[in-house]
């Protein structure tokens, strides 16, 4: 199962994201994670778990693409 967990996270441009849970695609069983935008039209969003949770280089650092910032 994910590591990824429910709550608030910031995407490494800086915009922030709730996490509302991990959902299961229905033809592959990937976990999916489910997040709302923070801002604008809080648009629904899902996203690959494994992608959510992996690292990006950025400035020549290498860091979270989502980072948990509370619940």
């Amino acid at each position: 199962m994910s590591e990824v967990k429910p709550g608030r996270y910031r995407h490494f441009k800086g915009k922030e994201y709730t996490v509302l849970g991990i959902a299961l695609h229905s033809e592959t069983m990937e976990e999916m994670v489910v997040y709302r935008a923070e801002y604008g039209e809080h648009g629904l969003w899902v996203r690959p778990a494994s992608m959510f949770a992996e690292t990006v280089v950025h400035e020549g650092k290498e860091i979270p693409r989502f980072q948990y910032i509370g619940s």
